[in-house]
């Protein structure tokens, strides 16, 4: 969130004074998965965490991917749960057996943020971004470093091999 208010105000301490404040903040959502094989993260911004884009970032992911068949270890959100989602599923899955679905999805574990790999990879990026907070003088100037961050690290950390091993289809 970018665009938090504060300051002072000079006046009489008899008086109540009211100084309006109006609360428009920038926010921007971002949508990853991790490429388990790379240790890169694919990142791509939305306006909103729903249905209609998550089933366009899945797109996304299966355009990135061709010759690969997704496996999606993801949080409960109710919109990874939704009717649009499960259609989208099925259309991407067709009537294939399971072990040969395009996308396949894991749910995590509810309320368990321990187990999943991609708050870790948020939590680094916020952390570096905050090293420079003072010095960054926009929200635009802001996503740039979170994005740039993102794209120019490797991650390797604990959490993303309690999944287990995997290699890419040959």
């Amino acid at each position: 969130m970018w665009g938090d208010l504060s300051g002072y105000v000079w006046g009489r301490s008899d008086l109540e004074i009211a100084v309006p404040v109006v609360n428009e903040r920038e926010k921007q959502t971002y949508y990853g998965a991790v490429d388990y094989l790379e240790g890169e993260l694919i990142l791509k911004a939305y306006e909103a965490g729903n249905s209609k884009n998550t089933i366009d970032y899945l797109r996304y992911l299966l355009a990135e991917s061709k010759e690969q068949r997704l496996l999606i270890f993801w949080d409960g959100a109710s919109y990874h749960r939704s009717k649009e989602i499960q259609d989208f599923l099925s259309e991407v899955n067709l009537d294939l057996p399971t072990e040969e679905w395009k996308i396949h999805c894991v749910r995590f574990a509810p309320n368990c943020p321990t187990q999943n790999p991609i708050e870790d990879i948020w939590l680094q990026a916020k952390t570096w971004v905050r090293r420079f907070c003072s010095l960054i003088p926009t929200f635009l100037h802001l996503k740039w470093m979170f994005e740039w961050f993102i794209r120019h690290t490797t991650f390797d950390f604990a959490t993303l091999q309690m999944y287990g091993a995997f290699s890419k289809i040959k």
